[in-house]
């Protein structure tokens, strides 16, 4: 991450804590956990809460191109940094429960650098649901979380009837965190 990178995070930080509510950008191993299942060649990917662009990085590292890569995120700042700093990526200011809504289909992956546990049900319930209209069947929803439980509540894992995978502890993470891969069961 570029110093810049950096004081826009630190700085959005500060002034808008509830939109920013992560200590630190995500690390290089949470970024490579988080995308490490993804395909270059296999179609679109959906990115939640894009922030500085840590995970897009990672996305884009894969070889995916940029234009395959739907970033969704709703800082203003960060939207132009994402803008700025790659080329060719598809930069939507909104809400990522509206993430449904996209015009992309046959989705690979969403990968979601948000705070999810921190968010109502409702918002885990509408964010959930658009990834399953938008996902090809057997794609993931790709999300990181510090604490020991899955970071999608058991009443929105039970109603989408997800399953999940999970990574080991990444320790070199500001906090150390664990990756979830959810998959619709069925």
């Amino acid at each position: 991450m570029a110093s810049s990178d950096f004081a826009l995070f630190m700085g959005q930080l500060l002034r808008k804590p509830h939109q920013v509510v992560a200590l630190a950008p995500s690390s290089a191993g949470l970024c490579a956990e988080m995308v490490a299942e993804l395909d270059p060649d296999g179609g679109p990917v959906i990115e939640l809460g894009a922030g500085t662009g840590n995970i897009t990085r990672a996305i884009l590292g894969t070889g995916l191109p940029a234009e395959q890569c739907h970033s969704i995120e709703m800082n203003p700042e960060f939207c132009d940094r994402l803008r700025e700093n790659f080329p060719g990526l598809n930069v939507h200011r909104m809400s990522a429960g509206d993430c449904g809504d996209l015009e992309v289909a046959d989705v690979q992956a969403v990968i979601s650098g948000l705070p999810l546990l921190s968010m109502p049900t409702q918002l885990q319930r509408d964010i959930l649901t658009g990834f399953a209209r938008k996902v090809r069947p057997g794609g993931d929803y790709v999300q990181f979380t510090y604490g020991p439980k899955p970071p999608v509540t058991k009443i929105v894992r039970e109603e989408l009837n997800l399953t999940w995978r999970k990574s080991d502890k990444i320790w070199w993470n500001m906090p150390p965190a664990r990756v979830y891969r959810f998959r619709q069961a069925g």
